[in-house]
């Protein structure tokens, strides 16, 4: 999957005691939606946005990270990457109902 960067959307401010990332927004990224994929300077993926926290002047994203390594995203700009789509099937597959 080819991504594309957008344009920078915020700065990663620290990591939660959740194992999320939190992601100070800028204008731009105040439009980002729930799902979309987050890339590094060099379009690396960073994580996926699971909610938007805070006042609306002021936004925050929680971001689960796709990485081991999110001490060193501490302070690096971010930037949008497109909707990540889940590839999960929901209930069971045909394979297994044919037992």
């Amino acid at each position: 999957m080819h991504l594309t960067k957008v344009g920078e959307i915020g700065e990663v401010m620290h990591l939660a005691k959740s194992g999320r990332l939190i992601v100070k927004l800028n204008a731009v990224g105040a439009c980002i939606k729930a799902g979309e994929l987050l890339i590094d300077s060099s379009g690396k993926r960073v994580g996926r946005v699971v909610e938007l926290i805070g006042p609306v002047s002021a936004p925050y994203a929680s971001v689960i990270p796709m990485t081991d390594r999110t001490s060193r995203l501490v302070g690096s700009k971010i930037f949008s990457g497109g909707i990540a789509k889940s590839f999960r099937s929901k209930g069971r597959s045909s394979a297994k109902r044919a037992r």
